[in-house]
């Protein structure tokens, strides 16, 4: 939760649970004015994020973008020579009610070097998972619950008793008749085999603030647990501050704080927490020292005997530096961002694809504008949001997608370059001719040295044109024309499907005397004998009949390859 966000911004953390940091943050290539402007208009949209937060409860943005953004902000001011200004905490017009105890708030570790700095020295030290949620007061007065308090600024905040009888989880009654006692705590949606690893927050914190801002009770309400982290001026043995909670009707408590007194212990359960199933949302671990001062000296700011150690968040933010395109062999146009470089699990992302043209536009994102990024399934890079935008905003030029279909670019003419060598890296893939060192880089190479007029023009090629290619040496010029061999002899099927020849047609096209046969089949007859539907029949008819096709195939009859006689 944002109750520890108002320090981040004087610090230059990262998280990672392997310890190893992101890539540096740089300065954007941008004119001195407009970097002024942007920084402007990000420290604007921050201040109005503040504003609703502090004021209202609601949160438009996670915390870990938000924490990003204002390191963000930071990094651009020091670009600009700018002093970080302090970042202060909007004033609670709402709020009503003076917390007895102010909320602290925690300063955040960077790596596990930096909780064990801080570890040394310390002892009867716990841990706690650092739950997502939403963070209150209880006061108890005679053993009655007087107040619950929202945090609001760590001083003042809304007074919610009247929900807490809505709330099963929060006795109104305890064990102890203390003229007042004071619990901090949060508030959380209850899950069951909530695993944080795969399933993230599940905006899981923002339901229990809007069932608590709401002015009638919420069924959500019945669904709200309370883990309470701190109890100032409790008892000063963790084994009875804990025992005494869960008299109190607070057991979850006990059940979540482990005594520990090495970093590896700690390394330990939050790793064990970030994948274990549990009964809520969290964010990263808490390490506590069993020994705190009385709460009249506590403060909304970062204490000394508590810190966390928050989750790499499962969202990173980073700049969009520039937009670039792919075009298949079928001639789909692929939009792809490239990025500022970010570390997200093991892997260094600098690209992210978007989809088509349209899709593109939907997203309006444009050069230096904030994207969160996240992976999905098999660890691919996947754009989440689009999480702020610059204020300075001028299309770019891209493609049409309309000029681009299965019989475009059979030639590397003028736009064609993209679809054509795609075409080439299928024909030499697994898929087709199975051409073994005849990659992406090889086909360029080629391209770049020897220009093409069709897609076998390879095959004229001798081992002498090879070697004069730069980047190809003698070794490789003889391998490569020995896969040139080969690529000749190959069967029709494998042929066709170096051409492009329609996937689902392949295995019957193959069982065919040969090309020749091949061409006479009307629609009807593929419709008929491969048992294919009248579209698909008019698809392969199209092909084989095609000029690019014919003049290729044509070339192929000439040149005598077995396929084709």
């Amino acid at each position: 939760m944002r109750q520890f966000i108002f320090l981040i911004c004087l610090f230059s953390f990262t998280f990672s649970v392997s310890g190893q940091d992101m890539p540096p943050q740089e300065c954007p290539a941008w004119s001195s004015s407009r970097l002024s402007q942007e920084t402007r208009h990000l420290t604007d949209q921050l201040t109005r994020w503040d504003t609703a937060y502090h004021q209202s409860g609601s949160s438009p943005i996670e915390d870990s973008v938000y924490d990003q953004l204002r390191q963000k902000q930071r990094v651009w001011l020091q670009c600009a020579s700018q002093p970080v200004p302090e970042v202060t905490v909007p004033a609670v017009d709402t709020a009503e009610f003076l917390h007895p105890v102010a909320h602290t708030g925690l300063h955040k570790m960077k790596d596990k070097q930096a909780v064990s700095n801080w570890m040394k020295g310390r002892k009867n030290l716990s841990i706690q998972p650092k739950i997502d949620g939403v963070a209150v007061s209880l006061v108890y007065r005679y053993g009655q619950l007087a107040a619950l308090i929202s945090r609001g600024n760590g001083e003042k905040g809304q007074n919610w008793t009247s929900k807490a009888a809505s709330i099963p989880a929060i006795p109104l009654t305890i064990p102890d008749v203390s003229p007042e006692l004071v619990l901090q705590g949060e508030l959380y949606l209850k899950m069951t085999g909530h695993q944080q690893s795969v399933d993230g927050g599940m905006n899981a914190r923002s339901k229990v603030a809007g069932a608590m801002r709401r002015t009638s009770a919420s069924d959500i309400l019945k669904q709200v647990g309370v883990f309470i982290w701190s109890w100032p001026d409790g008892p000063i043995l963790m084994s009875d501050h804990l025992e005494k909670l869960s008299r109190f009707g607070f057991p979850v408590v006990a059940q979540f704080t482990l005594p520990v007194s090495t970093p590896e212990e700690v390394e330990k359960w939050r790793e064990h927490w970030f994948r274990q199933a549990l009964p809520f949302a969290t964010d990263g671990v808490v390490i506590r020292q069993e020994e705190e001062p009385a709460g009249k000296y506590w403060q909304n700011t970062p204490p000394t005997w508590a810190v966390a150690w928050k989750y790499p968040p499962a969202r990173q933010l980073t700049d969009v530096t520039g937009i670039t395109t792919t075009t298949g062999r079928s001639g789909k146009v692929t939009v792809i961002l490239n990025l500022n470089p970010l570390r997200l699990d093991d892997k260094l992302v600098s690209k992210v694809s978007v989809g088509s043209v349209s899709r593109f536009r939907q997203w309006d994102v444009l050069p230096g504008d904030q994207v969160a990024i996240t992976l999905a399934g098999q660890g691919i890079p996947r754009l989440d949001e689009v999480t702020w935008r610059v204020s300075e905003r001028s299309p770019v030029s891209l493609p049409d997608p309309q000029r681009y279909n299965a019989f475009s670019c059979f030639t590397p003419g003028p736009g064609c370059e993209a679809q054509f060598l795609s075409r080439l890296i299928w024909l030499s893939g697994p898929e087709a001719l199975d051409m073994a060192g005849f990659g992406g880089a090889t086909w360029q190479k080629l391209l770049d040295a020897i220009p093409a007029d069709s897609l076998i023009s390879w095959l004229a090629l001798n081992e002498k044109d090879l070697a004069a290619v730069p980047g190809i040496g003698v070794k490789q010029a003889q391998k490569l024309m020995a896969q040139i061999h080969f690529a000749r002899e190959k069967d029709l099927r494998h042929w066709l499907s170096a051409l492009g020849f329609p996937s689902y047609a392949l295995k019957f096209a193959g069982q065919q005397q040969g090309w020749s046969q091949l061409k006479q089949l009307t629609s009807h007859d593929w419709a008929k004998a491969a048992g294919m539907g009248e579209k698909r029949a008019a698809q392969v008819f199209d092909f084989i009949h095609h000029p690019a096709v014919m003049a290729i195939t044509g070339a192929l009859q000439q040149a005598q390859l077995p396929a084709f006689r």
